[in-house]
């Protein structure tokens, strides 16, 4: 287990004056990086890169603002973004942490180097993404019962009902719903395991670098939803798969066009 001394230099080492001047919301680009999501990108960043594993020793709050030349209060919010998505751990009396429960051992099993809001990140993960979902709609389309059929027809239906009625909540569950949906319908317990995984991975760059809201595309993945779930039904795996990488085509320009306006304007 690190301890705090011998991982300070490699985190003060690790801060671009880039990232130091849009934490004090000096850089211009203040308006698409609020000074929380910067904190919490190079958290992520220290951890991966010092090869942190879970229970492993972190920086103090003030020691964290003092080496990114921010406030407490700054860092303190981008702790809690990050114990709310599983990756560090407040104790009181005994400091930070990285976390050791779901979130954190999901993000080792992929290497423990997933960077919510780089984008070079979030494409690779939609790669794997594509791989991963592409075969499970083509294989619920030969496997999926009929009430599995159901489990997806209802999933795309309360997306349709979240977004037409401007429920954010309601559609992003819904959303999960549909896609691990097919995944069960494939039968194949590792593709289950991998499509929620990479969906989990996928929720932190939407908590820190995208906010809660529905985008230019939110109307286009509720048909597109329709056309997988009408693949799958019909028993057409070859459709189902290719209006799979369609929609998660798609869905990563949207979220590329959203980092890319947050980060150049």
């Amino acid at each position: 287990m690190n301890d705090t001394p011998a991982t300070e230099a490699a985190l003060s080492a690790q801060v671009s004056p880039a990232a130091a001047a849009a934490v004090n919301g000096s850089d211009e680009r203040r308006d698409y990086r609020p000074g929380y999501e910067v904190v919490a990108e190079r958290i992520l960043e220290f951890i991966a890169e010092s090869r942190l594993a879970a229970g492993d020793r972190l920086p103090t709050e003030n020691d964290l603002a003092q080496r990114l030349n921010t406030s407490r209060a700054v860092v303190r919010e981008a702790v809690k973004i990050l114990s709310a998505l599983g990756r560090v751990r407040a104790h009181k009396g005994r400091g930070l942490f990285v976390a050791d429960d779901e979130g954190m051992l999901i993000t080792s099993r992929w290497g423990g180097f997933f960077r919510p809001v780089d984008l070079d990140h979030v494409l690779m993960l939609f790669e794997f993404r594509r791989v991963q979902e592409m075969a499970a709609s083509s294989l619920a389309a030969t496997r999926a019962t009929p009430a599995e059929l159901r489990t997806i027809e209802v999933a795309v239906q309360q997306c349709r009902h979240g977004f037409v009625h401007g429920q954010v909540d309601e559609f992003n569950q819904a959303d999960d719903d549909f896609h691990e949906a097919v995944a069960a319908a494939s039968h194949n317990a590792f593709l289950v395991s991998a499509v929620r995984d990479a969906r989990r991975l996928q929720r932190q760059s939407s908590a820190i670098g995208i906010h809660d809201r529905f985008g230019d595309g939110t109307e286009s993945a509720v048909v597109e939803h329709e056309v997988i779930y009408r693949a799958i039904r019909d028993g057409r795996p070859e459709e189902a798969a290719e209006a799979t990488a369609a929609h998660l085509d798609r869905t990563l320009e949207d979220y590329r066009r959203e980092i890319q306006r947050r980060l150049f304007g």
